[in-house]
């Protein structure tokens, strides 16, 4: 298992541990080198610091972006409206930002309504339906993402891409309404974002464009079905066959799965401006 050492810290996936529980776990660890504890008791102590309970509602998982550089975003669908304020306050307290996906417009109201911490940041993205609360900085720049729609109707779920790349700490290009109807569009594009270390391309309807963009450039591509689309096929399905059969290389994520592509792109994008760093 790799421990982030101190070279690590400014590539280090959203807003780190606060100091004081770093600090703490620090002292566990000095606790057991000096034999004062058992190994066992030291796994115990860190493991409560692992994640913090919300009422009878939620386990935050607080450690997660230290763990596997992907941050727990919170899913506001399905979510009463106080159980999602009261997890994303907690969550917030605990990490200095919080991520929370397809909110409601009632939902919205409540969020908005909270009392935060002083100098903090809300951000709504309407069309990706996305609020994004922050009382700390975003990690350092590191990494290029280029997000790629096919057509307009594409664009909500290539933003939650964009918002998750972007809270990440990566630079973020994009370009939308570049299907494989007037392909003619989508080269300028590319030349543009030549330099991007990972592509996220959605597309709906029969879902042809990831593939294309597969077969143009070198970078890993992730192919982003999208709910579009209408009668046989409809729903993202033919999208997704379509882009599960690429003869092009291609790793593709579930229908409107617009935060798992974005963080997966970014994790990729990241790791690699680690080794260039390193180099």
């Amino acid at each position: 298992m790799k421990i982030f050492s101190e070279r690590d810290k400014p590539f280090m996936l959203m807003a780190p541990l606060p100091d004081e529980k770093m600090e703490s776990n620090r002292e566990i660890l000095e606790s057991y080198r000096r034999g004062e504890i058992s190994l066992e008791e030291a796994l115990k102590q860190i493991r409560v610091r692992d994640y913090r309970t919300v009422g009878e509602v939620a386990k935050l998982d607080i450690c997660r972006s230290n763990r596997i550089g992907i941050p727990e975003a919170i899913l506001a669908e399905g979510k009463d409206k106080s159980d999602l304020l009261a997890i994303s306050l907690a969550h917030l307290e605990e990490t200095g930002s919080v991520i929370i996906t397809r909110v409601s417009s009632e939902q919205l109201v409540v969020l908005r309504s909270a009392k935060l911490p002083p100098k903090s940041v809300f951000e709504h993205n309407p069309r990706a339906r996305t609020v994004v609360i922050r009382s700390a900085d975003r990690p350092a720049q590191a990494g290029r993402v280029a997000i790629l729609a096919a057509g307009t109707a594409d664009i909500p779920v290539a933003e939650e891409a964009r918002v998750v790349a972007e809270e990440m700490g990566c630079q973020v290009l994009r370009e939308y309404d570049v299907g494989v109807a007037g392909i003619h569009r989508l080269f300028p594009c590319l030349e543009r974002m030549a330099d991007a270390d990972a592509f996220v391309v959605a597309a709906g309807r029969e879902g042809t464009l990831p593939a294309v963009v597969a077969g143009l450039v070198n970078a890993p591509v992730i192919g982003l079905p999208v709910s579009t689309g209408y009668g046989i096929g409809g729903g993202g399905k033919a999208a997704l066959y379509s882009m599960l059969q690429s003869c092009s290389v291609l790793t593709v994520v579930n229908v409107d799965a617009g935060f798992v592509a974005g963080a997966y792109a970014a994790k990729i994008a990241r790791q690699k401006a680690h080794k260039e760093r390193q180099s």
